[in-house]
Parts: structure tokens; C-alpha cells; sequence
């Protein structure tokens, strides 16, 4: 990768240790960030580095549940410690449970909305003091499930549709600053959510049909195919959008 867009750039990227949030992790460095790349899988935090390393790029790793509000303003802290200011920050970390929802647990429900929406303001809230500072940039994962119906993952669902209204008030209401707020929405994207969804071992024929919904025509990203959009909007050619959502989607829903 040769461009420079994000050089000297201090970016924190969670759920760096695997899937989307490991390849943006890499395409961010590989563009001149300087990244804190945080995940609760030590082990895959170590790949990470060791790419990002072996590739002559910068990154430290800090290990954090970002569900838990210590941990997330931790994660800012290392940061800014290590690098003394925060650009950007790619909210990438989430986690998927399925099942009907006449049968879904409400420690199901809470974990998902836990991680996923609540770890997601707690990340936002602790970074955005240092971003008004730099006049930086949000980037959170959001999903086609934020547009579109998709079966068996209400929670998942919920937790997606509120993070892009989130982003699109956090938008709104630091527009003056400026910090830009937006998020990508991936749909058909190898990932460790996607290998690892279930769906009910009892599906109907007619409820096996709706699976359709969520399948791409044209099969499945990788997921540096989300990266790159992430690079794109942390960085100056992405400086006048802002309160936006782009889909990454294979055309799943066109």
C-alpha cells in the first residue's frame, strides 16, 4: 500500500485481533497511522502487531473489554500516553448471538447490546475530548442489519440500528467542532461473526428461504474490503463526510 493518507496519525482500533477489525488495524498503519490496537484475544492482538511490525509500520496493543467503562477509558489512556494526542478512533469491536426471539435469553440480549452499543459509547465518550483537541474522527461499526430485517438476530439488530443513530447525532452535535462521525456497514464479509453465526437446527423450509435476505449475489468480502473504507473516512479525502453510513455489502441489498 502506498499511500501516506494517515501518516503520524494516532488511531485506536478495537477488536484488532481478528476479522475487520485486525485488517484495519493494518490498512491503517500501512497508511502512516500510528495505531493502539485493542481486543480482549491477547493472542491475536500478537498477530496483529507482528504484521503491522513486520510490515515497518507502528502499533502498540492493549488488551480491554470495552463494555466495561474502565477498560474503555483505559484504551484512550494508553493511547494518548504513548503517543500524546488521539485522531481518530474505529469502533469495530462487536459480537453476534442468534436465535428466535420468542427463545433469546436476556443475558444473550444484554451481552450483545453490552459490547456492541454500550462499548461503543463508552469508547466514543472517553476518546472525545482528545478529538475535539485534534478535530479528529469516528468511524463505528454499524451493519446491513442497521437498514434491513435480518432473521434470527434481533439483539444484533438492535444494537446496530441504535449505533448509527448514535453516530449520526454524534455527527450533528460535534459538526462545529468539527470531529466527523460516520460508519461503515458490512454485510457478507468473512469475519469471525460470520463464521461463527447459527442458525435454529429446526428451520421450516419456508423459514430456511429467508437466509436469502442476507446472502450476497455476488459472495463474500474479505475483510480488508471494510478497511480500506474505514482508511478512507479517518482520512482527508474523507474530510467532507460526515453523519454517513456506507454500506460494504457485495450489493446484498440493492
Amino acid at each position: 500500500m502506498s499511500l501516506n493518507r494517515l501518516s503520524d496519525r494516532v488511531v485506536i482500533v478495537t477488536g484488532a485481533a481478528s476479522g475487520i477489525g485486525q485488517a484495519t488495524a493494518i490498512r491503517l498503519a500501512s497508511e502512516g497511522a500510528k495505531v493502539l490496537a485493542s481486543d480482549i484475544n491477547e493472542a491475536g492482538l500478537a498477530e496483529t502487531l507482528a504484521t503491522i511490525t513486520g510490515a515497518g509500520g507502528e502499533a502498540i496493543t492493549h488488551r480491554a473489554d470495552i463494555s466495561q467503562e474502565a477498560d474503555a477509558a483505559g484504551t484512550v489512556a494508553v493511547a494518548v500516553d504513548a503517543w500524546g494526542r488521539l485522531d481518530g478512533l474505529a469502533n469495530i469491536a462487536g459480537m453476534l448471538r442468534s436465535g428466535r426471539t420468542h427463545e433469546f435469553s436476556l443475558d444473550s440480549w444484554n451481552q450483545v447490546i453490552a459490547v456492541n452499543l454500550t462499548g461503543t459509547f463508552l469508547m466514543c465518550r472517553a476518546a472525545l475530548p482528545h478529538l475535539i483537541e485534534t478535530k479528529g474522527s469516528i468511524v463505528n461499526a454499524a451493519s446491513t442489519s442497521s437498514f434491513f430485517g435480518h432473521p434470527w438476530m434481533g439483539a444484533y439488530a438492535a444494537s446496530k440500528g441504535a449505533i448509527l443513530s448514535f453516530t449520526q447525532t454524534l455527527a450533528v452535535e460535534y459538526a462545529t467542532v468539527p470531529v466527523r462521525a460516520n460508519c461503515v456497514a458490512p454485510g457478507s464479509v468473512h469475519s469471525g461473526i460470520t463464521s461463527n453465526v447459527s442458525f435454529p437446527d429446526d428451520l421450516t423450509k419456508d423459514e430456511a428461504k429467508l437466509i436469502r435476505r442476507i446472502m450476497s449475489p455476488t459472495g463474500f468480502g474479505d475483510p480488508g474490503d471494510v478497511g480500506s473504507v474505514v482508511a478512507l473516512l479517518l482520512s482527508d479525502d474523507g474530510k467532507h463526510i460526515t453523519g454517513e453510513c456506507i454500506r460494504i455489502d457485495g450489493g446484498t441489498h440493492a
